[in-house]
């Protein structure tokens, strides 16, 4: 969203002390925005059903206190905010309860609708962690995953790392303001994600590190994704929390099984207990989130899209089941014949990313358009004919 007044606005709300994400969303439903709950007098917030206190606080909160927002903002082109309503805002986090009203973004804003798959684990993973951390995230996001986390020591950290070095995007979602990184040593690691992904946060502009915030982070790590992968976990951790919300959310939970000697499996183990879904390779995420993915292979396409729209149209010659595919996922299918081609041919053919063209490729393998045929080459698959 531009530096407007109406930004200002949600900005400032977001800013008055005793105004989390529930509360937004009460405001909002009764007032209608936040321009016209600042505009109420005492007596009409009050009727919403917030105490006079907060009442209070609300009238008390100056306009120029989103001011230091709008110049971190300003101040930078690949800086943004975004506010719920907005048409960029991540699709699957709309759908939980009570999201974040607002988004401070660093990186590449359309990554957030991408198909994520939140990687999450102990601070002080064994070595076994680290590598099946680094490892699965990089395996996945060559695959067209991007991965999601925390950006914290430890398995979030060799998550986005696996990413990164496949070439890959991958977004850490932090729980300070977008001008602080923490932890502090991995301040070049948060350089690198907002090179080649995104970082992002609920929080104003100047929040500190605060330990009842990290909770509220893990329900956005989990919120983005259409699963979430735990590494390793002891039994009282950050990452059970973030599994619970996104089994709470309707979304896949996945768990490294390990050694029952190892107090960090303990985490994963009590997880497949209770449903989660154990994998022993990267594979079996891909297979058991096929369904989910129908997501990200059925919306429409972005409202910005216009009717000079210059890209291929769909192969109107072919299954129904492809009319569903988005104006990019028909492009790199009408591109391809069917002898084998590689993903690079894919990018100069039609002017995608290769990031772009791997999560396009993913999906239309998963829906069975395509097929792997190693070295980097697809081939597509002739739609069966009915009997």
């Amino acid at each position: 969203m531009k530096p407007t007044n109406e930004l200002h606005y949600w900005i400032q709300l977001l800013h008055v002390p005793g105004i989390g994400p529930q509360r937004y969303a009460s405001l909002l439903a009764h007032f209608g925005s936040p321009e016209q709950v600042f505009a109420a007098s005492a007596s009409q917030l009050k009727k919403s059903g917030l105490s006079e206190k907060l009442a209070t606080k609300i009238l008390s909160t100056p306009h120029s206190i989103a001011d230091p927002d709008i110049e971190w903002l300003t101040a930078a082109k690949d800086r943004y905010i975004i506010v719920h309503s907005d048409p960029e805002y991540p699709e699957l986090l709309q759908q939980i309860e009570y999201s974040p009203p607002v988004l401070y973004v660093q990186g590449t804003l359309t990554l957030l609708n991408d198909p994520q798959l939140a990687v999450v684990g102990s601070r002080n993973p064994t070595q076994g962690g680290r590598e099946n951390a680094y490892e699965f995230s990089k395996y996945l996001a060559k695959n067209g995953l991007c991965i999601s986390s925390g950006m914290a020591l430890g398995i979030d950290g060799f998550s986005h790392k696996g990413a990164l070095d496949a070439h890959a995007p991958t977004i850490a979602v932090t729980a300070t303001g977008l001008d602080r990184v923490y932890p502090s040593r991995h301040r070049d690691l948060a350089h690198a994600i907002s090179q080649q992904g995104a970082i992002l946060s609920e929080h104003p502009i100047g929040t500190p590190v605060r330990a009842q915030n990290f909770p509220r982070r893990n329900r956005i790590i989990s919120g983005l994704s259409v699963g979430t992968l735990v590494v390793e976990a002891a039994i009282k951790s950050g990452s059970l929390i973030t599994a619970r919300y996104a089994s709470e959310q309707g979304r896949e939970v996945f768990a490294i099984p390990g050694s029952i000697h190892n107090p960090l499996a303990r985490g994963c183990h009590q997880l497949i207990r209770q449903g989660a879904k154990l994998v022993e390779t990267a594979e079996h995420i891909l297979e058991e989130i096929s369904p989910a993915l129908d997501t990200f292979l059925n919306r429409p396409p972005p409202a910005h899209a216009t009717s000079g729209d210059t890209r291929i149209p769909a192969d109107t010659t072919s299954s129904g089941h492809e009319n569903l595919l988005d104006a990019d996922q028909r492009l790199v299918l009408n591109v391809m014949g069917y002898d084998p081609l590689p993903i690079d041919v894919l990018v100069v053919q039609t002017g995608l990313t290769i990031d772009t063209i791997s999560s396009i490729l993913l999906i239309l393998e998963l829906h069975g358009h395509v097929e792997a045929c190693g070295g980097g080459q697809y081939i597509r698959l002739k739609p069966s004919v009915p009997a």
